[in-house]
């Protein structure tokens, strides 16, 4: 029998209060994903102001990190790197998503579920997941 740990709602509402206070320090407004070890959605919550169409960027971004057990900006770097391209569509799912936010966490060695954040810069959506990460594994 095989035992999986994973994300509950606890962890997600850490996460999602973590990148909340981020983004309200920043006065910037985003999308915030939280799934489980499967990728399926725990927690969504869009800031008053955030794009609509980061609702599904998010989702996306959390269910792939969970799911491939890397960052999604991996994803999308191996995707376009001409050495070792492929086309992200032939992934198998339409939910596979390249841009980076989306990170999974990691508790003792395995993947328990991801945060992502969509709605801003790259690097700015990969700042703020972070926080949620970090808020999870802060206990």
């Amino acid at each position: 029998m095989v035992q999986l740990e994973s994300l509950g709602h606890v962890e997600a509402q850490k996460a999602i209060q973590a990148a909340q206070d981020e983004l309200t320090r920043r006065g910037q407004k985003a999308v915030i994903a939280v799934s489980d070890a499967h990728g399926e959605l725990i927690a969504l919550l869009r800031l008053d102001g955030a794009p609509l169409p980061s609702v599904v960027v998010a989702t996306n971004k959390a269910w792939t990190a969970a799911r491939e057990r890397k960052p999604t900006r991996q994803i999308g770097e191996t995707s376009r790197n001409p050495s070792t391209a492929f086309d992200i569509a032939y992934f198998g799912d339409s939910r596979y998503i390249g841009w980076g936010g989306g990170l999974p966490v990691v508790i003792n060695g395995s993947v328990v579920g991801a945060v992502a954040v969509s709605g801003l810069s790259e690097a700015e959506d990969i700042e703020v997941a972070q926080k949620g990460v970090d808020a999870i594994l802060a206990g």
